[in-house]
């Protein structure tokens, strides 16, 4: 059977509400019904190494619309193209040759590139948000690059939640957030890393850090003999830069070391706290853990306070996204 079409886009683009489908990822078919929505303009909720995606087909236009309507996105925030290999990738980026070093050592994976859209890519206007770049990605999960290469096109996907909000490392974190507002969630347990790719622009032969995740700029600047940048610009020019983001409902109090009254004290090596990222001061397990562990947090308190948490290699990445999830919101 074929899914509901969009509905038709006039001046105000309307918003379908859908039974959300939640499909294992092993189940016969999953492919083929992930295909068949975004084909037909919808919205596929998919699983990736990092988080769960919000997949639209990102040559159109309208789909692409119904992300920013569904997460209540900024429509000034650019999105990720995910493709299926550097083949195509090359067909909506240019790719120059320090591009195609960064994707054949870490392509598949948690990297995201910023790079400058071909002048004849298909890409839909609303994905680069206006901006004459785009974020490419090619993910770390076999059904996601199968999908992307029956559908034969780039899927647009931010994380699969309401903007500002935690990133979701399960489709169950997936449906809390929108249920009904898309007809299919590929179900793949719990993502891997468990916190977003790390972004970075090559611009004049030039590296610069746009977002820090678990492939870190020290690493990246040892792999290719040069330096990784500070980002030097302004405007908002990949995905995650907002100041507020990853944003419990609780307030967020950082560089905690013991728990004022009311606060749930999220630990992290010796500072033991009510729960904890990680006991042992793994980043690695800390930055899988640390979405879950504040959502978590977020269902018994209003008030949330996180242990210190090293500044170096990927302790960079869990910094980054603390800080945003404790900075004022809009609505404050």
């Amino acid at each position: 059977m074929r899914p509901n079409l969009l509905c038709p886009v006039n001046a105000k683009l309307c918003m379908a509400t859908f039974k959300t489908q939640v499909v294992s990822e092993t189940e016969n078919g999953a492919v083929s019904l992930a295909v068949q929505h975004l084909a037909a303009g919808n919205l596929v909720a998919i699983p990736t190494e990092t988080v769960y995606g919000l997949a639209a087909d990102a040559t159109e236009y309208a789909a692409v619309q119904q992300i920013y309507k569904a997460k209540g996105r900024p429509s000034f925030n650019p999105l990720i193209c995910h493709v299926a290999d550097v083949a195509m990738a090359k067909k909506i980026v240019t790719v120059s040759a320090l591009a195609s070093r960064l994707m054949e050592i870490y392509w598949p994976g948690p990297l995201t590139l910023v790079l400058p859209a071909r002048p004849d890519s298909p890409i839909a206007a609303p994905v680069s948000a206006g901006l004459d770049t785009l974020a490419v990605r090619c993910p770390n999960k076999g059904i996601t690059r199968e999908i992307i290469r029956k559908l034969e096109k780039p899927i647009a996907a931010p994380s699969a939640n309401p903007s500002g909000k935690l990133s979701p490392t399960s489709a169950a974190d997936v449906l809390a957030g929108l249920d009904g507002k898309l007809p299919l969630i590929i179900d793949a347990g719990d993502a891997p890393e468990g916190i977003e790719s790390t972004i970075i622009g090559v611009k004049n032969d030039k590296l610069y850090l746009l977002r820090p995740g678990t492939i870190t700029a020290d690493e990246i600047a040892e792999r290719l003999g040069q330096p990784v940048l500070d980002r030097n610009e302004d405007e908002i020019s990949a995905p995650g830069q907002l100041l507020s983001h990853y944003a419990p409902e609780a307030s967020v109090r950082l560089n905690a070391t013991e728990k004022r009254d009311g606060e749930l004290l999220i630990g992290f090596g010796d500072i033991k706290g009510d729960i904890s990222l990680s006991a042992s001061g793994d980043l690695s397990e800390a930055a899988h853990n640390l979405f879950k562990t504040i959502r978590n947090a977020d269902k018994t308190s209003t008030r949330i306070a996180v242990a210190p948490v090293p500044n170096e290699g990927i302790g960079i990445a869990i910094n980054d996204r603390l800080k945003r999830a404790a900075a004022p919101r809009k609505d404050a």
